[in-house]
């Protein structure tokens, strides 16, 4: 452990639940890496994930953005593959493209989008996509026949969640230097998203507890039932 996460550690009373506001705000405070690091969610959420019926996943667009440019690769062909490339998407391919991730171990993107008629190509590289999370899914909408649509909505900011085997779900909320007001935005958002999409056979409580975090600093607890300011 770092001497700067030891010193931040000291600045945090992990004993206590703060307001989402109360718990941003000292993040913010606290004395980070040289780099603009991540704010981060950890929601652990009342539900089974070995249960079909329990399983939270789907795609939110955060209001103010993530801070955070994703390279997006694009399975398409023909007008689907010139739309993608008008869109922004940072590589665009079918079986050239598959190629070269079996290949050549070419990994250098962040989201998989494809077209309907395209998964027959992607899904041969389901050992090499799916254990990275990358397989493209008509749930997070990256299997799509808009993919110029979807290429423009991951560019602005669009994040896709999915609760794991431990029933948590990991989001990022943006960058450290967001300013107060959109990053409380953003954590409003994805809590109203996910009560959202409770499944319906969960009884009593919802939100176990939340954590919020950067990338290089310490968990600070917050309150999960905590409401807007």
């Amino acid at each position: 452990m770092g001497k700067r996460l030891l010193e931040q550690r000291t600045q945090v009373d992990r004993e206590r639940f703060h307001s989402p506001r109360e718990a941003l705000e000292l993040l913010k405070g606290l004395e980070g890496a040289k780099f603009d690091e991540s704010v981060e969610a950890h929601v652990n959420l009342n539900v089974d994930p070995r249960r079909a019926d329990q399983m939270v996943r789907g795609t939110l667009m955060l209001p103010n953005g993530t801070g955070k440019t994703r390279r997006v690769a694009v399975f398409a062909a023909g007008e689907q593959a010139r739309a993608a490339e008008e869109a922004g998407a940072d590589v665009v391919g079918s079986d050239d493209l598959a190629a070269r991730i079996r290949d050549e171990g070419f990994m250098a993107f962040d989201v998989a989008v494809a077209t309907p008629d395209q998964m027959s190509v992607v899904g041969r590289l389901g050992q090499v996509l799916g254990p990275r999370g990358l397989m493209p899914n008509p749930k997070s909408g990256t299997v799509t026949q808009d993919v110029a649509q979807a290429v423009g909505d991951i560019k602005k900011g669009k994040v896709e969640y999915r609760v794991d085997r431990y029933g948590i779900i990991h989001s990022i909320l943006g960058k450290k230097s967001f300013d107060l007001d959109s990053l409380v935005q953003n954590y409003f958002a994805l809590r109203e998203e996910l009560q959202r999409v409770r499944p319906a056979p969960v009884k009593g409580r919802y939100f176990k507890s939340v954590a919020l975090t950067s990338t290089m600093g310490p968990s600070i607890k917050v309150d999960p039932n905590a409401e807007k300011d």
